[in-house]
């Protein structure tokens, strides 16, 4: 790839805060694998015989609620071949300028079609208010993989251009679902404006956002699940709270779960 083109993609992620990858970068048996591995970890099926992370949801709750799981690819090695995929490490090294690049958490995330009664809304949030296992202005960024085809109808994940550089910002709340409400309750700094982007993504298709970003999803509306993974990772510029491995940063020693998917890791 050409110098040109690798300066202009860094100079989009630090303007916009997010970059969409929507020419895929993930093959598409590698996303056919890792679909069915969620498929099992839904049923309780644990591949490696180790079972996924603590999580908001278990095998046999609702089929039509919210399926985050955590850290599935402890569970699962189809997942850990995607979570490991070094053409993301790649691409997330070009945007951000980094020496190398670590994957230090993994969620799972199903978001079934719209019911009645079910609340599956994403609400709008900054990553940076949920990761206080980190030193502040630690790099931290996530790659979100999408695993089915993410159109328009099927409630896509969707950015705020700028919000990187808003600073840290009251009323993100991840699982809030009056995105009306949560617009009016966040105080956009005056200059300012609140302008959506949708991720729309073939599957193996890749977005990145930074930890400051401001993003949320509506429902989906289509008539089959919206699959995903959102894979957490960081660079040489990011340090856990005095130094301990705790909370979020428990596994960034476990290579064989949290691999570094670009460049060498010479101190974490």
């Amino acid at each position: 790839m050409s110098h040109e083109k690798t300066r202009n993609r860094w100079e989009q992620y630090q303007a916009d805060g997010f970059f969409i990858q929507s020419d895929p970068i993930v093959p598409l048996d590698l996303v056919q694998r890792a679909s069915q591995g969620m498929d099992q970890l839904r049923e309780g099926h644990y591949e490696t015989g180790s079972p996924p992370h603590s999580s908001y949801w278990t095998p046999g709750d609702d089929p039509k609620k919210l399926c985050k799981i955590e850290m599935p690819q402890f569970a699962n090695q189809s997942i850990m071949d995607l979570v490991s995929y070094s053409a993301i490490g790649e691409l997330a090294a070009e945007l951000t300028g980094a020496e190398w690049v670590q994957v230090w958490w993994v969620q799972l995330l199903g978001k079934p079609p719209v019911d009645s009664d079910s609340q599956t809304n994403i609400g709008w949030h900054q990553d940076r208010n949920y990761w206080g296992s980190w030193e502040e202005g630690s790099q931290l960024f996530t790659a979100w993989v999408a695993i089915s085809d993410v159109t328009v109808d099927c409630g896509p994940m969707k950015f705020l251009r700028g919000s990187s550089k808003w600073g840290v910002l009251e009323g993100s709340d991840f699982y809030g679902q009056d995105h009306q409400a949560q617009q009016s309750a966040i105080g956009v700094p005056e200059g300012e404006q609140w302008e959506e982007v949708a991720a729309i993504l073939p599957p193996g298709g890749v977005s990145f956002h930074d930890n400051l970003t401001f993003h949320g999803s509506g429902p989906n509306l289509s008539d089959s699940m919206r699959r995903s993974f959102a894979i957490h990772l960081r660079t040489e510029k990011s340090r856990p709270v005095d130094g301990k491995r705790q909370g979020l940063t428990a596994c960034i020693d476990d290579n064989n779960h949290c691999p570094v998917i670009y460049g060498e890791v010479s101190n974490k």
